[in-house]
């Protein structure tokens, strides 16, 4: 109570200080030793960014806005971040706690870590995500009031619990339950056939938990884990339309006008598994080590679907028009799924090291469904019923086999060979010419070279190239013969100014007939960093990065599947900057401004141009509390949709709280 009141007393408006780092948790066996009993006064240390945040000037397309930033206005709870060591040790020796963008933002987080030093260990992670998505873009231009049939606004919530016993310990069980939920609201395209489509409001809600218990045993020189979990799934979706609906349809289809008078459309879908996980790592000697893993899971899932529409409808095929329809359908689907990986690392010579690895991935998915529909023709009452069994079978291998050489010279060379391969057979689409299954084989071999070379301790470089050829691939895009080029480079000028540039090649093409997909992606950065006296008074960072990408591939145009070629450009630049300055201080405290920002420039297939400078001051009031302030302007534009930008100023400001 004492350190919620000490925060609240100065709570304020506060502008956003950057979120504290989600550092990865420590591994129960890598748990630190509680520390020694601190003084009373030191019981609780933290920090508290308390604010409001508002807009002005908004211009342009909101939906937009909502899409890319979706940053909103009023009191906000930036960040929180605090720890209470119980000098005591009676409950627990020490607790951490950290959130951060609560009172509306579009992604808030807490995390709270509870620990007594060999007892337990109990974590809570939790998140909050809103995602929206409506751009005009994307809406189908000729239906009627331009609606975006790929358009959602929903949020999904995700919370982790987790319980170690006896953390640090040789033998450590656990629990963990994990929460994958979400809600909100859409926009579904319900459709008879190629007649017409019929864009209706829907309701989507979705939930998976995972529940999973274990234990680990940790030794000097093997360490293992055998866990048993399960899931289970639900999603229930509805979609509701009252009112006359004329669908994207602008023209009479063979004379007559179609309209959706009214809809109910509903499914659910129940899944749910149980599997069976282990794994080890053993060192027998200080020369090689072992290393595998295996899973086993069965889901099953149960689907319904019924939906009852009133309008005057039509089939195109077959030629049918009708006033009415009552649709039913239900299906079950099992998949038995083996997963497994093994490897070893042996370092026969000082300077050598090989690492083998292989791991195997199939599963056989086995289904059922039936459906029924009753139509409301003129003449009389027509019923289709179509029962379709369907079966999925994929597996998936892959080894690799990487050999590592250090070299005198401060040169270390690496080469290796990567083999894929695996088969697969699933119901092939509507349009396919084949049947109704369709197989594929998978087979890839790849070459792996790279080398870092140090050549002082101001410059380090490393260079990795990947180069495959493929037999068969599953699908039209995957990588079929590929090359890839990773270069980094860091060079330490001075004790103040470093420099590092990155360079990323990916080439692929498929000359398969049919297909011939040709692929390449490019990416050029140089980044600079500058703190002189150790960033005492002013430090400068700044980014630059130069990407291209070529995509082209054939397809069949629809309805008279003539070849066609698919064709992307997109040529960037991005860029970033900040500069920090500490100002004159006083009584012992110092001021700080920031001033930078970003921006992306493209032109190609869609040239795209966003803009976001900021300026921020952080202005102490006393030793524990400073003001702080912050400005940022967001302003998007796009050549061929110019309906699309947006441009708004956004401010804030507030106070942030140490202790």
């Amino acid at each position: 109570m004492r350190f919620l009141l000490s925060f609240l007393v100065a709570a304020s408006a506060v502008a956003q200080a950057p979120a504290p780092t989600e550092a990865a948790a420590p591994s129960p066996a890598q748990e630190p030793a509680a520390n020694p009993a601190p003084s009373t006064d030191e019981w609780l240390t933290g920090s508290v960014d308390l604010g409001y945040r508002w807009l002005t000037g908004m211009n342009g397309n909101f939906q937009a806005y909502r899409s890319v930033i979706n940053l909103g206005e009023g009191p906000k709870l930036f960040g929180l971040d605090f720890t209470i060591l119980d000098p005591k040790q009676r409950l627990f020796d020490r607790l951490d706690a950290r959130g951060s963008g609560w009172g509306g933002d579009p992604y808030n987080t807490a995390h709270v870590d509870v620990r007594k030093s060999g007892l337990y260990r109990l974590s809570f992670d939790y998140r909050n995500l809103a995602y929206f998505n409506a751009l005009p873009s994307f809406a189908n231009p000729g239906a009627p009031g331009g609606f975006d049939e790929q358009a959602f606004d929903v949020r999904r919530r995700m919370t982790t619990v987790s319980l170690d016993l006896f953390p640090g310990k040789r033998i450590v069980p656990y629990l963990v339950f994990d929460r994958n939920s979400g809600y909100g609201h859409g926009i579904d395209t319900w459709l008879t056939d190629a007649a017409n489509e019929y864009p209706v409001a829907s309701l989507l809600r979705d939930s998976t938990n995972n529940y999973r218990g274990g234990v680990r045993f940790e030794y000097n020189r093997f360490h293992g884990t055998l866990e048993q979990g399960g899931t289970t799934f639900k999603n229930d979706d509805q979609a509701d339309n009252n009112q006359a609906n004329p669908g994207d349809r602008t023209t009479p289809f063979l004379g007559q006008g179609l309209v959706l008078n009214s809809l109910q459309q509903a499914y659910g879908i129940r899944g749910q598994g149980i599997y069976e996980r282990a794994l080890f790592t053993a060192s027998p000697m200080s020369w090689i080590d072992f290393s595998g893993q295996f899973l086993f899971s069965q889901p099953k899932v149960d689907v319904t679907y019924t939906d009852l529409a009133g309008g005057n409808l039509a089939l195109a095929n077959p030629l049918l028009f009708y006033s009415g329809e009552l649709s039913q359908a239900t299906g079950t689907a099992k998949q038995p799924h083996v997963s497994g990986n093994a490897g070893f690392e042996m370092r026969p010579f000082r300077r050598v090291r090989i690492v083998e690895s292989w791991m195997t991935d199939r599963y056989h998915d086995a289904a059922f469904g039936l459906f029924s529909q009753l139509l409301d023709v003129k003449t009389a009452a027509t019923t289709v019923d179509t029962a379709l069994l369907t079966e999925q079978v994929v597996n998936y291998n892959q080894q690799q086999v990487d050999v590592t050489v250090d070299l005198p010279a401060k040169l270390t060379l690496r080469g290796g060979y990567r083999y894929v391969w695996g088969d697969a057979v699933v119901r092939a689409g509507q349009l396919s010419q084949i049947g109704s299954f369709a197989s594929g084989d998978l087979r890839r071999s790849v070459g792996l070279a790279g080398l870092t070379f140090r050549p002082s301790e101001k410059l380090s470089m490393n260079l990795d190239y990947e180069a495959a050829g493929s037999d068969r691939v599953y699908f039209r895009t995957s990588l079929n013969d590929y090359h890839k080029v990773r270069a980094r480079a860091r060079y330490q000028a001075t004790a103040s100014l470093s420099v590092q540039a990155n360079f990323l090649l990916l080439n692929n093409q498929n000359p398969a007939a049919g297909v011939q997909s040709d692929f390449q992606s490019r990416d050029n950065s140089l980044a600079v960093y500058w703190t002189p006296n150790g960033g005492k008074r002013i430090t400068v960072t700044g980014e630059y990065d130069r990407s291209t990408l070529r995509s082209n591939i054939g397809y069949l145009s629809l309805p008279f599947f003539n070849p066609a070629v698919s064709g992307y450009r997109e040529n960037a630049h991005e860029a970033s900057s900040a500069v920090d300055l500490m100002l004159p201080g006083y009584g012992g405290m110092t001021p700080q401004v920031t001033v930078g920002g970003s921006l992306f420039i493209s032109n190609g297939s869609r040239p795209t141009r966003f803009y976001e400078p900021l300026g921020r001051l952080s202005l102490p009031v006393r030793k524990n509390v400073s003001w702080n302030t912050e400005w940022r302007w967001y302003g998007m534009g796009e050549g061929f949709y110019l309906y699309e930008g947006f441009r708004t100023h956004v401010f804030m400001t507030g106070l942030r709280i140490t202790r």
